[in-house]
């Protein structure tokens, strides 16, 4: 075994494989559509007939496919992973999927000495291309310690969050925060456009402002959730924060009853910023 293994080479995982191909040990690649390996393979890459084969000539390998059923079916069967991985190999999942399926599957393979992490990413395609990618992992850390020469290629933020299921745990997490926060930008455009406010313009500063301050990730510092200490450091800061958030909460609901516009969103963050911040609204005014 000396290759470096990646299955499934679709709008993310075509880009993060296109990072293994120089890699000391050689790239192996699948995918069941055959003309998806073309470009790795003309870069240098090999490419397996099956995941048992490209397990067994490969001591790190990536999966990226779509969801928990197609894990599986990579993992399992007389031409899977599992069919093929000597001990010692280390099976990568970066597939966002459940994470009792990263469990069911690691327990599956330890007896036959394989260990397997989940990781899933985080920054898309665009972050694949560049190598960018944050990766969150679980597993054992010895694992994660003999595959990291690999994830560094792919990413220049890995992570090793705990147990195996835990990088699944951290990437769920993470999208929450980016899916909610869809969901309030799009009830903002509406707001927005029956305000008469151009929603391309609108884009641009949103994007603009978040650069500078870090979005919704610039309130993520505290390392526990639950009610803030008036003496803790924080409380003055997030204090201020739930002040203002209130107030301009306020005046944008105020704005949308002028215009009939429904703000649902905005109504709900009006009662839950305070407490989520940790300190209740209205419990100190003083700043």
């Amino acid at each position: 075994m000396s290759g470096v293994g990646f299955v499934g080479l679709g709008w993310i995982g075509r880009p993060m494989a296109a990072r293994l191909v120089d890699a000391p040990r050689g790239l192996v690649v699948f995918d069941v559509d055959p003309a998806a390996c073309a470009d790795c393979e003309q870069a240098g890459a090999t490419r397996a007939d099956s995941p048992r084969q490209l397990a067994e000539m490969c001591d790190v390998v990536s999966v990226m496919v779509r969801d928990d059923a197609q894990v599986r079916a990579v993992f399992t069967g007389p031409d899977g992973l599992l069919a093929g991985a000597a001990p010692g190999c280390v099976l990568v999942i970066h597939s966002t999927i459940h994470p009792s399926t990263a469990v069911e599957l690691a327990e599956l393979a330890a007896p036959g000495g394989v260990s397997v992490l989940d990781a899933p990413v985080s920054g898309g395609p665009g972050g694949a291309k560049e190598g960018r990618l944050a990766i969150m992992v679980g597993g054992d850390p010895d694992a994660f310690e003999r595959a990291r020469v690999v994830l560094d290629r792919m990413g220049d933020l890995v992570v090793h969050i705990g147990p195996v299921g835990y990088g699944t745990r951290a990437k769920l997490t993470r999208n929450a925060v980016h899916f909610i926060s869809f969901a309030a930008t799009t009830e903002a455009q509406r707001l927005a456009e029956a305000a008469g406010v151009d929603l391309q313009l609108l884009g641009r500063i949103v994007r603009h402002t978040d650069a500078i301050t870090g979005g919704p990730g610039s309130i993520m510092w505290r390392d526990r959730t639950g009610p803030l200490d008036p003496e803790d450091s924080w409380y003055p800061i997030f204090d201020n924060v739930r002040k203002l958030g209130e107030k301009d909460l306020t005046l944008a609901i105020e704005l949308a009853e002028q215009l009939g516009v429904d703000t649902p969103l905005a109504r709900m963050a009006l009662g839950v910023l305070g407490p989520g911040l940790g300190i209740a609204s209205g419990e100190r005014t003083d700043g």
